[in-house]
Protein backbone atom coordinates (compact mmCIF):
# COMPACT_ATOMS: atom_id res chain seq x y z
CA UNK A 1 0.00 0.00 0.00
CA UNK A 2 2.63 2.14 0.87
CA UNK A 3 4.59 1.55 -2.60
CA UNK A 4 1.47 2.35 -4.40
CA UNK A 5 0.84 5.49 -2.55
CA UNK A 6 4.39 6.63 -3.67
CA UNK A 7 4.06 5.77 -7.37
CA UNK A 8 0.78 7.58 -6.92
CA UNK A 9 2.25 10.36 -5.78
CA UNK A 10 4.68 10.28 -8.22
CA UNK A 11 2.08 10.01 -10.85
CA UNK A 12 -0.43 13.10 -9.80
CA UNK A 13 2.93 15.17 -9.95
CA UNK A 14 3.61 14.05 -13.99
CA UNK A 15 4.59 17.12 -15.64
CA UNK A 16 4.15 18.44 -19.24
CA UNK A 17 5.60 20.96 -21.19
CA UNK A 18 3.74 22.58 -23.93
CA UNK A 19 5.94 24.75 -26.37
CA UNK A 20 5.00 26.67 -29.42
CA UNK A 21 6.36 29.00 -31.99
CA UNK A 22 3.66 31.23 -33.32
CA UNK A 23 4.26 33.88 -35.73
CA UNK A 24 0.45 35.27 -35.92
CA UNK A 25 -0.79 33.29 -32.80
CA UNK A 26 -2.64 30.79 -34.44
CA UNK A 27 -0.10 28.40 -33.28
CA UNK A 28 0.07 29.79 -29.75
CA UNK A 29 -4.06 29.04 -29.81
CA UNK A 30 -3.34 25.54 -30.44
CA UNK A 31 -1.27 24.85 -27.80
CA UNK A 32 -3.04 26.89 -24.93
CA UNK A 33 -6.07 24.20 -26.20
CA UNK A 34 -3.66 21.15 -25.49
CA UNK A 35 -2.46 23.06 -22.31
CA UNK A 36 -6.18 23.25 -21.10
CA UNK A 37 -6.63 19.59 -21.70
CA UNK A 38 -3.74 18.69 -20.09
CA UNK A 39 -5.19 20.61 -17.02
CA UNK A 40 -8.03 17.97 -17.22
CA UNK A 41 -6.07 15.00 -16.86
CA UNK A 42 -4.37 16.06 -13.77
CA UNK A 43 -0.74 17.56 -15.61
CA UNK A 44 1.50 20.22 -14.65
CA UNK A 45 3.51 22.25 -16.35
CA UNK A 46 3.26 25.69 -18.31
CA UNK A 47 2.44 27.15 -21.84
CA UNK A 48 5.16 28.79 -23.55
CA UNK A 49 6.59 30.52 -26.16
CA UNK A 50 9.99 28.59 -26.75
CA UNK A 51 12.52 31.66 -26.43
CA UNK A 52 10.57 32.23 -22.84
CA UNK A 53 11.31 28.65 -22.29
CA UNK A 54 15.36 27.89 -20.36
CA UNK A 55 15.88 25.39 -22.99
CA UNK A 56 18.63 24.30 -20.88
CA UNK A 57 16.18 22.48 -18.81
CA UNK A 58 15.00 20.23 -21.60
CA UNK A 59 17.09 17.51 -20.81
CA UNK A 60 15.57 17.31 -17.46
CA UNK A 61 11.74 17.30 -18.78
CA UNK A 62 10.20 13.79 -19.24
CA UNK A 63 7.05 14.68 -21.42
CA UNK A 64 6.78 17.80 -23.80
CA UNK A 65 4.71 19.10 -26.66
CA UNK A 66 5.62 21.42 -29.50
CA UNK A 67 3.63 23.60 -31.87
CA UNK A 68 5.25 25.35 -34.11
CA UNK A 69 3.88 26.96 -37.33
CA UNK A 70 6.28 27.40 -40.46
CA UNK A 71 6.68 31.30 -41.69
CA UNK A 72 8.52 32.82 -45.00
CA UNK A 73 10.32 30.45 -46.76
CA UNK A 74 10.25 27.55 -44.52
CA UNK A 75 11.68 29.55 -41.69
CA UNK A 76 10.75 29.52 -38.05
CA UNK A 77 8.84 32.02 -36.16
CA UNK A 78 10.67 34.77 -34.40
CA UNK A 79 9.59 33.68 -30.78
CA UNK A 80 11.41 30.24 -31.15
CA UNK A 81 14.73 31.07 -33.22
CA UNK A 82 17.18 31.49 -30.39
CA UNK A 83 15.79 28.09 -29.21
CA UNK A 84 16.51 26.64 -32.31
CA UNK A 85 19.72 27.81 -32.75
CA UNK A 86 20.72 26.64 -29.23
CA UNK A 87 19.07 22.86 -30.81
CA UNK A 88 21.67 23.44 -33.61
CA UNK A 89 24.71 23.50 -31.18
CA UNK A 90 27.13 20.81 -32.66
CA UNK A 91 28.35 20.23 -29.23
CA UNK A 92 25.34 19.06 -28.06
CA UNK A 93 25.11 15.40 -27.14
CA UNK A 94 23.25 13.02 -29.36
CA UNK A 95 21.78 11.52 -26.37
CA UNK A 96 20.84 14.85 -24.83
CA UNK A 97 17.44 14.25 -24.65
CA UNK A 98 17.45 10.49 -23.94
CA UNK A 99 15.14 11.26 -21.58
CA UNK A 100 12.37 13.39 -23.45
CA UNK A 101 9.36 11.44 -24.72
CA UNK A 102 7.77 14.24 -27.39
CA UNK A 103 5.21 15.30 -29.76
CA UNK A 104 5.38 17.65 -32.62
CA UNK A 105 2.22 19.29 -34.16
CA UNK A 106 2.97 21.56 -37.66
CA UNK A 107 0.65 24.64 -38.61
CA UNK A 108 2.21 25.02 -42.25
CA UNK A 109 0.27 26.23 -46.26
CA UNK A 110 0.64 23.43 -48.78
CA UNK A 111 0.69 26.63 -51.18
CA UNK A 112 4.37 27.25 -49.71
CA UNK A 113 6.63 25.10 -50.94
CA UNK A 114 9.13 24.71 -48.16
CA UNK A 115 5.45 23.29 -46.45
CA UNK A 116 5.67 22.48 -42.91
CA UNK A 117 9.58 22.86 -43.08
CA UNK A 118 9.72 24.71 -39.56
CA UNK A 119 8.03 21.65 -37.97
CA UNK A 120 9.38 19.33 -39.89
CA UNK A 121 13.05 20.18 -39.09
CA UNK A 122 12.30 20.54 -35.27
CA UNK A 123 10.75 17.08 -35.25
CA UNK A 124 14.13 16.00 -36.61
CA UNK A 125 16.37 17.66 -34.77
CA UNK A 126 14.52 16.60 -31.41
CA UNK A 127 15.13 12.66 -32.64
CA UNK A 128 18.83 13.11 -33.37
CA UNK A 129 19.25 14.44 -29.84
CA UNK A 130 18.13 11.10 -28.09
CA UNK A 131 13.98 12.25 -27.88
CA UNK A 132 11.89 9.63 -28.22
CA UNK A 133 8.55 10.53 -30.52
CA UNK A 134 5.58 9.42 -29.05
CA UNK A 135 3.13 10.30 -31.90
CA UNK A 136 3.33 10.98 -35.75
CA UNK A 137 4.41 14.30 -36.67
CA UNK A 138 1.24 16.18 -37.54
CA UNK A 139 1.19 18.64 -40.13
CA UNK A 140 -1.98 20.67 -40.19
CA UNK A 141 -2.50 22.56 -43.66
CA UNK A 142 -4.36 25.94 -43.98
CA UNK A 143 -5.29 25.34 -47.65
CA UNK A 144 -7.42 21.89 -46.29
CA UNK A 145 -11.23 23.02 -46.60
CA UNK A 146 -11.73 22.37 -43.11
CA UNK A 147 -8.24 24.54 -42.31
CA UNK A 148 -5.77 23.78 -40.04
CA UNK A 149 -7.97 22.53 -37.85
CA UNK A 150 -8.94 18.90 -39.63
CA UNK A 151 -5.76 18.08 -38.38
CA UNK A 152 -5.20 19.73 -35.25
CA UNK A 153 -8.01 18.57 -33.73
CA UNK A 154 -8.36 14.89 -33.87
CA UNK A 155 -4.15 14.86 -33.41
CA UNK A 156 -4.88 16.42 -29.96
CA UNK A 157 -7.58 13.72 -29.55
CA UNK A 158 -5.19 10.68 -30.18
CA UNK A 159 -2.61 12.58 -28.00
CA UNK A 160 -4.69 12.73 -24.58
CA UNK A 161 -7.19 9.50 -25.82
CA UNK A 162 -4.58 6.82 -27.10
CA UNK A 163 -0.84 7.91 -26.86
CA UNK A 164 -0.48 9.52 -23.22
CA UNK A 165 -3.02 6.87 -21.93
CA UNK A 166 0.00 5.48 -19.91
CA UNK A 167 0.99 9.06 -19.20
CA UNK A 168 -2.65 9.96 -17.51
CA UNK A 169 -2.16 11.21 -13.60
CA UNK A 170 -5.88 11.03 -13.12
CA UNK A 171 -8.98 10.28 -15.08
CA UNK A 172 -10.41 13.12 -17.57
CA UNK A 173 -12.67 15.87 -15.84
CA UNK A 174 -13.86 16.94 -18.94
CA UNK A 175 -13.93 20.11 -18.16
CA UNK A 176 -10.95 21.88 -20.84
CA UNK A 177 -13.63 24.68 -21.65
CA UNK A 178 -13.84 26.20 -17.72
CA UNK A 179 -10.02 26.39 -17.88
CA UNK A 180 -9.27 29.92 -17.99
CA UNK A 181 -5.44 31.03 -17.66
CA UNK A 182 -5.78 34.06 -15.68
CA UNK A 183 -8.04 35.52 -12.54
CA UNK A 184 -9.07 39.10 -13.59
CA UNK A 185 -9.32 41.75 -10.53
CA UNK A 186 -11.32 45.13 -11.22
CA UNK A 187 -9.52 47.67 -9.21
CA UNK A 188 -10.57 51.11 -8.33
CA UNK A 189 -11.00 54.44 -10.34
CA UNK A 190 -8.47 56.02 -9.05
CA UNK A 191 -5.56 53.50 -10.26
CA UNK A 192 -3.18 54.94 -12.85
CA UNK A 193 -4.78 55.66 -16.55
CA UNK A 194 -2.67 55.90 -19.82
CA UNK A 195 -5.13 58.03 -21.92
CA UNK A 196 -4.14 58.17 -25.33
CA UNK A 197 -1.22 56.39 -26.58
CA UNK A 198 -0.18 52.88 -26.14
CA UNK A 199 1.11 51.78 -22.46
CA UNK A 200 5.26 51.61 -23.09
CA UNK A 201 5.29 48.25 -21.42
CA UNK A 202 4.03 46.96 -24.80
CA UNK A 203 6.58 48.04 -26.50
CA UNK A 204 9.63 45.92 -26.97
CA UNK A 205 13.65 47.40 -25.58
CA UNK A 206 14.67 47.11 -29.62
CA UNK A 207 11.48 49.59 -30.76
CA UNK A 208 12.13 52.70 -31.86
CA UNK A 209 10.04 55.74 -32.97
CA UNK A 210 9.08 57.10 -36.06
CA UNK A 211 7.74 60.09 -37.55
CA UNK A 212 5.58 60.13 -40.73
CA UNK A 213 6.59 62.32 -43.05
CA UNK A 214 4.86 61.04 -46.02
CA UNK A 215 1.47 59.48 -46.56
CA UNK A 216 0.36 58.99 -49.98
CA UNK A 217 -1.43 56.78 -52.54
CA UNK A 218 0.05 55.69 -55.15
CA UNK A 219 -2.03 54.20 -57.42
CA UNK A 220 -4.35 55.84 -59.70
CA UNK A 221 -7.92 56.87 -57.97
CA UNK A 222 -9.62 54.91 -60.49
CA UNK A 223 -7.10 51.78 -59.83
CA UNK A 224 -9.08 49.20 -57.88
CA UNK A 225 -6.66 48.87 -55.05
CA UNK A 226 -5.17 51.87 -53.08
CA UNK A 227 -1.14 50.75 -52.69
CA UNK A 228 0.19 53.52 -50.06
CA UNK A 229 4.03 55.35 -50.03
CA UNK A 230 5.12 56.02 -46.23
CA UNK A 231 8.08 57.99 -45.19
CA UNK A 232 9.42 57.77 -41.79
CA UNK A 233 11.75 60.12 -39.76
CA UNK A 234 13.70 58.06 -37.90
CA UNK A 235 16.59 58.51 -34.92
CA UNK A 236 20.18 59.24 -36.41
CA UNK A 237 21.49 56.36 -34.37
CA UNK A 238 19.17 53.28 -36.42
CA UNK A 239 20.69 51.79 -38.97
CA UNK A 240 19.26 48.37 -40.82
CA UNK A 241 20.79 45.88 -43.79
CA UNK A 242 19.09 45.98 -47.30
CA UNK A 243 16.35 43.56 -47.11
CA UNK A 244 15.62 44.35 -43.46
CA UNK A 245 11.73 44.76 -42.32
CA UNK A 246 10.17 47.10 -40.21
CA UNK A 247 7.86 45.58 -37.78
CA UNK A 248 4.65 47.56 -36.16
CA UNK A 249 1.54 47.08 -33.77
CA UNK A 250 -1.42 48.86 -35.31
CA UNK A 251 -4.38 49.79 -32.84
CA UNK A 252 -8.22 49.42 -33.68
CA UNK A 253 -9.93 51.77 -35.29
CA UNK A 254 -12.09 54.36 -33.18
CA UNK A 255 -14.96 53.10 -34.85
CA UNK A 256 -14.46 49.59 -34.25
CA UNK A 257 -13.73 50.92 -30.57
CA UNK A 258 -17.64 52.24 -30.35
CA UNK A 259 -19.08 49.62 -31.74
CA UNK A 260 -17.32 47.23 -29.05
CA UNK A 261 -18.76 50.26 -26.35
CA UNK A 262 -21.89 50.31 -27.75
CA UNK A 263 -22.17 46.27 -27.42
CA UNK A 264 -21.34 46.89 -23.76
CA UNK A 265 -23.75 49.80 -22.99
CA UNK A 266 -26.67 47.64 -24.84
CA UNK A 267 -26.57 44.59 -22.93
CA UNK A 268 -25.61 46.64 -19.28
CA UNK A 269 -22.31 44.59 -18.50
CA UNK A 270 -20.75 44.69 -15.51
CA UNK A 271 -18.00 46.91 -16.31
CA UNK A 272 -17.05 50.35 -18.97
CA UNK A 273 -14.44 51.73 -20.96
CA UNK A 274 -13.11 53.11 -17.38
CA UNK A 275 -13.15 49.81 -15.41
CA UNK A 276 -9.64 49.20 -14.33
CA UNK A 277 -8.12 45.44 -14.46
CA UNK A 278 -5.53 43.42 -13.01
CA UNK A 279 -4.58 39.83 -14.04
CA UNK A 280 -3.28 37.08 -11.95
CA UNK A 281 -2.06 33.76 -12.72
CA UNK A 282 -4.84 31.02 -12.16
CA UNK A 283 -2.39 28.72 -12.63
CA UNK A 284 1.18 28.55 -10.80
CA UNK A 285 2.71 27.33 -14.40
CA UNK A 286 1.27 30.18 -16.42
CA UNK A 287 2.68 33.59 -16.39
CA UNK A 288 1.10 36.45 -17.21
CA UNK A 289 2.43 37.77 -20.34
CA UNK A 290 3.69 41.12 -20.80
CA UNK A 291 0.89 42.68 -22.15
CA UNK A 292 -0.57 42.42 -18.89
CA UNK A 293 1.91 42.95 -17.16
CA UNK A 294 0.36 45.82 -15.54
CA UNK A 295 -3.15 47.68 -14.54
CA UNK A 296 -5.10 48.79 -17.55
CA UNK A 297 -8.44 50.00 -18.35
CA UNK A 298 -10.94 48.32 -20.54
CA UNK A 299 -10.90 51.40 -22.94
CA UNK A 300 -7.01 50.71 -23.44
CA UNK A 301 -7.47 46.96 -24.10
CA UNK A 302 -10.13 47.78 -26.74
CA UNK A 303 -7.92 50.23 -28.53
CA UNK A 304 -4.64 48.83 -27.93
CA UNK A 305 -4.44 45.31 -27.29
CA UNK A 306 -7.75 43.36 -28.55
CA UNK A 307 -7.81 42.15 -32.14
CA UNK A 308 -11.76 43.36 -32.59
CA UNK A 309 -11.23 42.78 -36.68
CA UNK A 310 -10.02 39.60 -35.63
CA UNK A 311 -12.00 36.27 -37.19
CA UNK A 312 -12.84 34.16 -33.79
CA UNK A 313 -11.68 30.83 -33.20
CA UNK A 314 -13.15 28.08 -31.78
CA UNK A 315 -11.91 28.89 -28.16
CA UNK A 316 -14.01 32.03 -28.18
CA UNK A 317 -17.24 30.07 -29.31
CA UNK A 318 -16.79 27.86 -26.32
CA UNK A 319 -16.21 30.15 -23.81
CA UNK A 320 -19.51 32.65 -25.46
CA UNK A 321 -21.76 29.64 -24.72
CA UNK A 322 -20.48 29.03 -20.85
CA UNK A 323 -23.07 31.57 -19.12
CA UNK A 324 -25.58 31.15 -22.32
CA UNK A 325 -29.28 30.60 -20.71
CA UNK A 326 -30.78 30.35 -24.55
CA UNK A 327 -30.68 26.25 -25.61
CA UNK A 328 -30.74 27.78 -29.49
CA UNK A 329 -27.54 29.44 -29.79
CA UNK A 330 -26.01 27.42 -26.55
CA UNK A 331 -26.12 24.69 -29.08
CA UNK A 332 -24.69 26.04 -31.97
CA UNK A 333 -22.29 27.69 -30.04
CA UNK A 334 -21.33 24.50 -28.47
CA UNK A 335 -21.20 22.96 -32.44
CA UNK A 336 -18.73 25.49 -33.17
CA UNK A 337 -16.08 24.02 -30.57
CA UNK A 338 -16.13 20.56 -32.32
CA UNK A 339 -14.78 18.35 -34.91
CA UNK A 340 -17.60 17.66 -36.42
CA UNK A 341 -18.87 21.51 -36.21
CA UNK A 342 -15.77 22.91 -38.42
CA UNK A 343 -17.83 22.59 -41.84
CA UNK A 344 -20.31 25.18 -40.23
CA UNK A 345 -17.73 27.62 -38.19
CA UNK A 346 -15.73 27.20 -41.71
CA UNK A 347 -18.80 28.86 -43.48
CA UNK A 348 -20.44 31.17 -40.47
CA UNK A 349 -16.48 32.74 -39.82
CA UNK A 350 -13.71 31.78 -42.14
CA UNK A 351 -15.39 32.04 -45.81
CA UNK A 352 -17.56 35.81 -45.21
CA UNK A 353 -14.76 36.54 -42.74
CA UNK A 354 -16.84 37.37 -40.26
CA UNK A 355 -15.07 39.44 -36.67
CA UNK A 356 -15.52 38.65 -32.91
CA UNK A 357 -17.57 41.91 -33.04
CA UNK A 358 -20.16 40.79 -35.57
CA UNK A 359 -20.44 36.57 -33.74
CA UNK A 360 -21.25 38.87 -30.48
CA UNK A 361 -24.21 40.71 -32.02
CA UNK A 362 -25.31 37.65 -33.57
CA UNK A 363 -25.48 36.10 -30.80
CA UNK A 364 -26.89 38.10 -28.23
CA UNK A 365 -28.23 36.62 -25.61
CA UNK A 366 -24.81 34.73 -25.30
CA UNK A 367 -23.34 38.39 -25.31
CA UNK A 368 -25.87 39.70 -22.74
CA UNK A 369 -24.01 36.91 -20.26
CA UNK A 370 -20.67 38.35 -20.73
CA UNK A 371 -17.96 38.57 -17.82
CA UNK A 372 -15.19 40.19 -17.84
CA UNK A 373 -12.74 36.91 -17.76
CA UNK A 374 -14.58 35.39 -20.53
CA UNK A 375 -13.27 38.39 -22.82
CA UNK A 376 -9.40 37.44 -22.03
CA UNK A 377 -10.40 33.93 -23.33
CA UNK A 378 -12.62 34.95 -26.19
CA UNK A 379 -10.11 37.93 -27.51
CA UNK A 380 -6.87 37.37 -29.53
CA UNK A 381 -4.12 40.11 -28.77
CA UNK A 382 -3.32 42.07 -32.12
CA UNK A 383 -0.27 40.45 -33.82
CA UNK A 384 2.66 42.85 -35.16
CA UNK A 385 2.83 43.09 -38.93
CA UNK A 386 6.01 43.30 -40.86
CA UNK A 387 6.59 45.50 -43.61
CA UNK A 388 10.23 45.60 -46.70
CA UNK A 389 11.83 48.69 -45.64
CA UNK A 390 12.15 50.12 -49.15
CA UNK A 391 15.18 52.33 -48.25
CA UNK A 392 18.25 52.99 -46.89
CA UNK A 393 19.27 54.79 -43.80
CA UNK A 394 21.73 56.98 -45.95
CA UNK A 395 18.58 58.21 -47.98
CA UNK A 396 17.54 59.94 -44.15
CA UNK A 397 14.26 58.32 -44.52
CA UNK A 398 12.06 54.94 -43.68
CA UNK A 399 10.22 54.40 -46.70
CA UNK A 400 7.36 51.64 -46.74
CA UNK A 401 5.03 50.61 -49.52
CA UNK A 402 2.02 49.40 -48.65
CA UNK A 403 -1.20 47.37 -50.34
CA UNK A 404 -4.26 48.66 -48.33
CA UNK A 405 -6.14 45.54 -47.90
CA UNK A 406 -10.08 46.18 -48.33
CA UNK A 407 -12.20 43.43 -50.20
CA UNK A 408 -16.21 42.38 -50.33
CA UNK A 409 -17.63 39.19 -48.92
CA UNK A 410 -21.19 38.11 -48.32
CA UNK A 411 -20.83 40.21 -45.41
CA UNK A 412 -22.79 43.60 -45.84
CA UNK A 413 -19.51 45.67 -44.95
CA UNK A 414 -16.45 45.36 -46.61
CA UNK A 415 -13.63 43.67 -44.52
CA UNK A 416 -10.49 45.95 -43.92
CA UNK A 417 -7.18 44.82 -43.16
CA UNK A 418 -6.33 46.35 -39.67
CA UNK A 419 -3.00 47.40 -39.65
CA UNK A 420 -2.50 48.66 -43.22
CA UNK A 421 -5.92 50.86 -42.93
CA UNK A 422 -4.34 52.15 -39.67
CA UNK A 423 -1.34 53.22 -41.61
CA UNK A 424 -3.69 54.21 -44.47
CA UNK A 425 -5.52 57.03 -42.07
CA UNK A 426 -2.23 58.15 -39.46
CA UNK A 427 -1.96 61.78 -40.81
CA UNK A 428 1.52 63.21 -41.53
CA UNK A 429 3.09 64.63 -38.02
CA UNK A 430 2.22 61.36 -36.37
CA UNK A 431 4.66 59.12 -34.49
CA UNK A 432 4.36 55.45 -34.33
CA UNK A 433 6.55 52.65 -32.69
CA UNK A 434 8.49 49.91 -34.21
CA UNK A 435 11.29 47.16 -34.01
CA UNK A 436 13.71 46.74 -37.23
CA UNK A 437 14.07 43.11 -37.38
CA UNK A 438 15.54 40.88 -39.91
CA UNK A 439 14.27 39.80 -43.42
CA UNK A 440 14.24 36.23 -45.03
CA UNK A 441 16.63 37.24 -47.37
CA UNK A 442 19.85 37.36 -47.72
CA UNK A 443 22.49 39.18 -50.23
CA UNK A 444 25.72 37.88 -51.57
CA UNK A 445 28.94 38.55 -49.48
CA UNK A 446 30.37 39.33 -52.68
CA UNK A 447 29.17 42.81 -54.15
CA UNK A 448 30.16 41.45 -57.83
CA UNK A 449 27.90 38.63 -57.39
CA UNK A 450 24.96 39.38 -59.98
CA UNK A 451 21.26 39.54 -58.44
CA UNK A 452 18.37 38.45 -60.20
CA UNK A 453 15.53 40.44 -58.26
CA UNK A 454 11.59 39.32 -59.06
CA UNK A 455 8.70 41.67 -57.29
CA UNK A 456 5.71 42.20 -58.80
CA UNK A 457 3.20 44.39 -56.99
CA UNK A 458 4.59 45.25 -53.69
CA UNK A 459 7.47 42.80 -54.06
CA UNK A 460 9.47 45.33 -55.15
CA UNK A 461 9.87 47.39 -52.24
CA UNK A 462 12.78 45.06 -50.72
CA UNK A 463 14.89 45.56 -54.05
CA UNK A 464 14.77 48.78 -53.94
CA UNK A 465 16.59 48.82 -50.55
CA UNK A 466 19.27 46.20 -52.11
CA UNK A 467 19.70 48.40 -55.34
CA UNK A 468 20.11 51.61 -53.25
CA UNK A 469 22.66 49.53 -50.76
CA UNK A 470 24.99 48.27 -53.99
CA UNK A 471 24.59 51.91 -55.65
CA UNK A 472 26.07 52.92 -52.19
CA UNK A 473 29.28 50.27 -52.43
CA UNK A 474 30.13 50.96 -55.97
CA UNK A 475 30.27 55.18 -54.96
CA UNK A 476 32.69 53.38 -52.37
CA UNK A 477 34.65 51.76 -54.95
CA UNK A 478 33.74 48.25 -54.80
CA UNK A 479 32.70 46.29 -58.48
CA UNK A 480 29.31 45.43 -58.61
CA UNK A 481 27.65 42.63 -60.55
CA UNK A 482 24.64 42.88 -62.78
CA UNK A 483 21.67 43.46 -61.13
CA UNK A 484 18.89 43.05 -62.99
CA UNK A 485 14.88 43.49 -61.58
CA UNK A 486 11.77 42.06 -63.02
CA UNK A 487 8.67 44.17 -62.09
CA UNK A 488 4.92 43.67 -62.47
CA UNK A 489 1.60 45.39 -62.34
CA UNK A 490 -1.19 46.19 -64.20
CA UNK A 491 -0.79 49.26 -65.56
CA UNK A 492 1.44 51.92 -66.50
CA UNK A 493 -0.34 54.94 -65.67
CA UNK A 494 -2.00 53.33 -62.29
CA UNK A 495 0.25 51.22 -60.66
CA UNK A 496 3.79 51.22 -61.57
CA UNK A 497 4.87 51.63 -57.83
CA UNK A 498 8.17 53.68 -57.94
CA UNK A 499 8.40 54.51 -61.74
CA UNK A 500 10.91 57.51 -61.05
CA UNK A 501 13.44 55.58 -59.50
CA UNK A 502 12.96 52.77 -62.48
CA UNK A 503 13.59 55.45 -65.03
CA UNK A 504 16.33 57.12 -63.25
CA UNK A 505 18.18 53.41 -62.90
CA UNK A 506 17.54 52.82 -66.29
CA UNK A 507 19.41 56.42 -67.65
CA UNK A 508 22.09 55.65 -65.07
CA UNK A 509 22.60 51.88 -66.47
CA UNK A 510 23.31 50.90 -63.44
CA UNK A 511 20.65 47.96 -63.65
CA UNK A 512 18.70 46.34 -65.99
CA UNK A 513 15.19 46.58 -65.54
CA UNK A 514 12.29 44.55 -66.84
CA UNK A 515 8.69 45.57 -66.50
CA UNK A 516 5.10 43.57 -67.69
CA UNK A 517 1.90 46.03 -67.34
CA UNK A 518 -0.39 42.97 -67.80
CA UNK A 519 -3.66 44.77 -68.73
CA UNK A 520 -2.14 47.72 -71.29
CA UNK A 521 -2.39 45.29 -74.15
CA UNK A 522 -4.81 42.54 -75.48
CA UNK A 523 -2.78 39.69 -74.24
CA UNK A 524 -1.53 39.48 -70.60
CA UNK A 525 1.85 39.33 -69.90
CA UNK A 526 3.88 38.58 -66.41
CA UNK A 527 7.10 38.36 -64.83
CA UNK A 528 7.39 34.94 -65.75
CA UNK A 529 6.60 35.72 -69.66
CA UNK A 530 9.57 38.54 -69.57
CA UNK A 531 11.63 36.11 -67.29
CA UNK A 532 11.35 33.26 -70.35
CA UNK A 533 12.69 35.94 -73.09
CA UNK A 534 15.20 36.62 -71.18
CA UNK A 535 16.35 33.23 -71.57
CA UNK A 536 19.96 33.44 -72.78
CA UNK A 537 21.50 36.42 -70.52
CA UNK A 538 19.90 34.99 -67.28
CA UNK A 539 20.97 31.37 -68.09
CA UNK A 540 24.35 33.28 -68.62
CA UNK A 541 24.38 34.76 -65.38
CA UNK A 542 23.29 31.71 -63.84
CA UNK A 543 25.22 28.98 -64.80
CA UNK A 544 28.48 30.89 -65.68
CA UNK A 545 28.62 34.07 -62.84
CA UNK A 546 26.74 31.96 -60.25
CA UNK A 547 23.75 34.94 -60.10
CA UNK A 548 21.59 34.76 -56.69
CA UNK A 549 17.89 35.16 -57.41
CA UNK A 550 15.60 37.51 -55.20
CA UNK A 551 11.67 36.59 -55.73
CA UNK A 552 9.20 38.70 -53.42
CA UNK A 553 5.73 39.39 -53.91
CA UNK A 554 2.32 37.65 -53.43
CA UNK A 555 2.10 34.26 -52.36
CA UNK A 556 -0.96 32.88 -54.82
CA UNK A 557 0.49 31.47 -58.38
CA UNK A 558 3.26 34.11 -58.94
CA UNK A 559 5.70 32.19 -57.07
CA UNK A 560 5.34 28.86 -59.00
CA UNK A 561 4.97 30.30 -61.81
CA UNK A 562 8.18 32.17 -61.24
CA UNK A 563 10.00 29.02 -60.37
CA UNK A 564 8.87 26.75 -63.54
CA UNK A 565 9.76 29.79 -66.04
CA UNK A 566 13.56 29.94 -64.06
CA UNK A 567 13.53 25.81 -64.43
CA UNK A 568 12.91 26.70 -68.19
CA UNK A 569 15.58 29.12 -68.35
CA UNK A 570 18.27 26.33 -67.38
CA UNK A 571 16.98 24.33 -69.24
CA UNK A 572 14.50 22.02 -67.03
CA UNK A 573 17.31 21.33 -64.96
CA UNK A 574 15.05 21.06 -61.73
CA UNK A 575 17.91 19.41 -59.80
CA UNK A 576 20.39 22.62 -60.26
CA UNK A 577 17.28 24.94 -59.08
CA UNK A 578 16.69 22.55 -55.90
CA UNK A 579 20.48 23.16 -55.19
CA UNK A 580 20.41 26.26 -55.92
CA UNK A 581 17.65 26.91 -52.84
CA UNK A 582 19.30 25.05 -50.54
CA UNK A 583 22.20 26.89 -51.22
CA UNK A 584 20.22 29.90 -50.43
CA UNK A 585 20.87 31.42 -53.99
CA UNK A 586 17.35 31.20 -55.17
CA UNK A 587 14.97 33.04 -52.21
CA UNK A 588 11.80 33.37 -52.24
CA UNK A 589 9.69 36.19 -49.32
CA UNK A 590 6.60 35.86 -50.17
CA UNK A 591 3.06 36.53 -48.65
CA UNK A 592 -0.96 35.75 -48.53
Amino acid sequence: KLKKKIINRAIAKMRMVVLYGSQTGTAQNVAERIWRESKTWGFSGPVLPMDEYPVQQLIEEKLAIFVVATTGNGDEPDNMRKTWKFLLRRSLPVDSLRYLKFACLGLGDSSYAKFNFAAKKLNKRLIQLGGHAIQPLGLCDDQHDHGLGATALPWITQLFNVTLLPFHPSKCSGKAKNIFKWNVNCLEPEMALFKDSMPKWFLSSEAISLTLKENRRTTHVEHFQDVRFLRFDFPSDVKWNAGDVLELVPSNSDEQVLKFFELVKEHNLDFNEKTIVKLESAYDDMPVPFVYAAPISVGMLAKYVWDLSACPNQRAFEVLSLNCEDEMEKEKLEEFATIEGLEYLINYVNRPRRTILEVLQDFRHSTSKLKLPNLFEMFTVIQPRSFSIASMPTTLSLDLLVAVVEYKTKMSTKRLGLCSNWLKSLPTGSTVVGVIKNGTMSLPSEPSTPIIMVGPGTGIAPFRSVIQYRKEQQNTGAKIGDLIVFFGCRNKTKDYHFSEDFSNWQKENFCETFVAFSRDQERKVYVQHLIKEQKERLSELIMDKMAVILVAGSSNNMPKAVREAFIEVINGNEEYLEHMIKSRRYQEETWS
